[in-house]
């Protein structure tokens, strides 16, 4: 075996050691370029992300850019569970995503502690294709079991933190922000354009953050090139985390 091979040996044990399994068929979510600042190219799977939202907007643009991700993960079978407290979604919208509404199961609760249970519990299902939890706030320990339970089951898990009151560091494969963007309408047709969101990759485990502005069009997010929206480069992403 030669050193080249050894080293890449001995990063492919690493990145399991921390959670990231590399697939035997790894599944592409349509991401385009932002899949290149994950390890291996690969969104990953089985594994916790977590979501940073300040305002509405930017809580309903998270809901679409995960929607965007849950569809093709959906494709290979399994449900979605998502718990929330607050009734936001309109189930029906999630076919503009590729996603029948009857395949998310959503779990209304108002207090953390059941909340915290019910998502665990989601994540130890082998059978479910995805969890999403909206929380304001969770503790490294709570969200270390989180990831411990899908490191068995290699269910992907969301969080989403609206207007958290603390960003101190959890267990999660990679920290997002995501920001909506004015759509632009296409063909001179009138009304509202695809989707656009800013999305920010602020923390990604042995990958490279960074920021991008996408539209999301034909199942897929398409990168919008002009004077005011660049892509900007890992080494221009300041935002400090707490």
């Amino acid at each position: 075996m030669s050193k080249a091979d050894i080293i890449a040996k001995l990063r492919q044990d690493l990145l399991s050691l921390q959670g990231l399994r590399p697939a035997s068929d790894p599944l592409n979510v349509g991401l385009g370029l932002i899949e290149s600042a994950f390890p291996n190219d690969t969104f990953p799977t089985g594994a916790m992300h977590e979501f940073l939202s300040d305002t509405a907007e930017d809580a309903a643009a998270t809901y679409g850019f995960i929607a965007a991700i849950l569809a093709p993960l959906m494709q290979l079978g399994g449900a979605c569970v998502w718990i929330r407290k607050t009734n936001k979604i309109f189930p029906p919208a999630l076919t503009a995503f590729g996603i029948r509404p009857d395949q998310v199961i959503f779990i209304d609760q108002s207090n953390d502690r059941p909340t915290l249970w019910a998502a665990e519990e989601a994540l130890k299902c082998p059978g479910l294709a995805a969890v999403i939890l909206e929380i304001q706030d969770i503790s490294l320990i709570a969200s270390r079991r989180l990831q411990l339970a899908v490191e068995q089951s290699r269910v992907t898990g969301f969080i989403i933190r609206y207007k958290p009151r603390s960003l101190h560091t959890i267990a999660s494969v990679a920290q997002w922000r995501i920001q909506a963007y004015a759509s632009v309408s296409h063909n001179g047709m009138p009304g509202l354009g695809f989707p656009r969101w800013q999305i920010e990759l602020l923390r990604v485990r042995n990958g490279k953050p960074g920021k991008w502005l996408t539209e999301y069009m034909d199942g897929r997010l398409l990168p919008v090139v002009s004077e005011a929206a660049q892509i900007i480069p890992e080494q221009n992403v300041r935002r400090k985390i707490g």
